[in-house]
Order: C-alpha cells, then sequence, then structure tokens
C-alpha cells in the first residue's frame, strides 16, 4: 500500500464510525453528523454514541445525539480544532454535557503506519508469530494490551518475544474492523528499553500488510512511552478522538 492508500482507508473507516463522508475530515470548518450504531464501526466505540469528537487537524467532527447537538455545536465551534482537545477549554465541555448526566471520558490519539519509515527492527530475543490457538492461554493480565480478553474472537494474530522458553514480550493485533487491526504491545519490566516493543510493533505491522490489512496503533498523549514506541516504528499521528460517556461508566472507571 502507498501512504494515500493508507489514509484513504483511515479516512473512509472514520467516516463509518462518525457517521459522515471521509471529505469530512479534511474540511476547514466544523461538521455536525448524528449518532448513528452502523454494524461496520470500530467494534469497541460505544453505539449510538452521545458525544465524539474526532479530528485529523483541519477541523473537528462531531457525531452527536440529538438531545445534544445544540450544547456540542456551541462548544466545536468556539475553539479551533487544536484547542477543542485540551484543557482548559475541555471543562467547557463538561459543564455543556452536565445536565445530560454524561462527562468526557475517553481521549487518545492514533497512529498510522509510514511506508517510507516502517521497518523491520531488531530483537535481541528469539521472535514467534502466533496464531489464536497459540496464544489461546495468554489471556492474561500482563498481556492486557496485546490481546482482549473480552472480544477474544478479534485477535487475529500475535508476535511473542522470547527469552529461552520465557515470553518477555507481545504484540498482537485486534480485527476492530473490515479493513484496519489495531496493534497493542506489552513488554515484562525487566525487559523494557531493550527494543523489545518496537522490534515486536514493526514486525507485526508488516504482517498486517502481507494480510492486506492496514495496522493502527492508539495511544494516550500522556503515555510517552507508548508515543516513542509508534514512532519509532515508522507510525506516524493521523487522528485524534475524545469520547464522551454517562457519568455512572466514568465514576466506575475512577474507582480505585
Amino acid at each position: 500500500m502507498t501512504n494515500e492508500e493508507i489514509w484513504r482507508v483511515a479516512l473512509e473507516q472514520s467516516a463509518i464510525d462518525c457517521n459522515c463522508e471521509p471529505e469530512d475530515f479534511l474540511r476547514t470548518e466544523n461538521v455536525i453528523a448524528a449518532a448513528n450504531a452502523d454494524p461496520r464501526a470500530r467494534v469497541y466505540l460505544p453505539r449510538p454514541v452521545e458525544c465524539d469528537l474526532v479530528s485529523y487537524g483541519s477541523n473537528v467532527v462531531a457525531q452527536v445525539s440529538d438531545r445534544v447537538r445544540e450544547a456540542v455545536t456551541g462548544y466545536v465551534n468556539a475553539y479551533p480544532a487544536s484547542f477543542a482537545f485540551e484543557t482548559p477549554h475541555l471543562y467547557v465541555l463538561d459543564r455543556a454535557l452536565e445536565p445530560f448526566g454524561l462527562a468526557v471520558c475517553y481521549m487518545a490519539e492514533y497512529f498510522l503506519p509510514d511506508v517510507n519509515a516502517l521497518r523491520a527492527l531488531e530483537c535481541p530475543y528469539t521472535l514467534r508469530l502466533l496464531g489464536p490457538a497459540d496464544f489461546a492461554g495468554l489471556y492474561k493480565p500482563e498481556w492486557s494490551n496485546a490481546l482482549c480478553a473480552h472480544r477474544r474472537e478479534r485477535d487475529m494474530l500475535a508476535l511473542g518475544a522470547y527469552d529461552g522458553e520465557k515470553l518477555v514480550g507481545l504484540a498482537g493485533v485486534s480485527a476492530d474492523c473490515e479493513g484496519m487491526w489495531q496493534i497493542g504491545v506489552d513488554v515484562l519490566s525487566g525487559y523494557r528499553r531493550r527494543g523489545v516493543a518496537s522490534a515486536l510493533t514493526s514486525r507485526l505491522a508488516l504482517e498486517v500488510f502481507e494480510r492486506g490489512k492496514v495496522p493502527f496503533y492508539c495511544a494516550a498523549w500522556c503515555n510517552l512511552k507508548s508515543v516513542r514506541n509508534a514512532l519509532k516504528c515508522g507510525f506516524r499521528p493521523a487522528w485524534v478522538e475524545l469520547t464522551a460517556r454517562d457519568l455512572a461508566h466514568v465514576e466506575a472507571l475512577n474507582r480505585p
């Protein structure tokens, strides 16, 4: 695939996720779309959403329910796209959503591979490509980024790093939608900063390409280790996304 083809796949998927057109993300004016439960959307996104904001950099595409449309429209039109996803402005959005029993919940940056930068990085440990039968017994807390216990049927492929027979790092890909597979990676604490994560991520991304899919990577802005891993492997920032959820859901996540 070329970079242009990769970005086109991503824009088309975002359009499915947000109930709009791919070109809407390239406009200079903001776009407000009606919430929709499309079965082709990425599986981990709640459907239908009450408030979901996406930006590829030039504007904000907001998918909203009818009851919050006015409040969210006023918010996104009050600030430039680059400011709408950060404090102190997010406090304004939170206050606007509070009467509806909602709050800002998930915020993340998404990365796409640059085919001119992506390459197989070296690993000091033995690497093994794993299929679903091989990683069926690996749904454990230490591998919770690489594999998703709640959607095991979506986990397509994994790559493990082994120190002898000990699994010390694992990257997995989840078929979160038809054309794009998300990469997640975990490395045991005693084996970090040795190039394991980048070797697993970069090589697994190439495996995804060989299967005709676009690999993508997600990280919180504050997770600098994960962001550095994405950049080292040849991934580049593509879009940012913010999702509001009901207050009960947010409060449950905040319990110690």
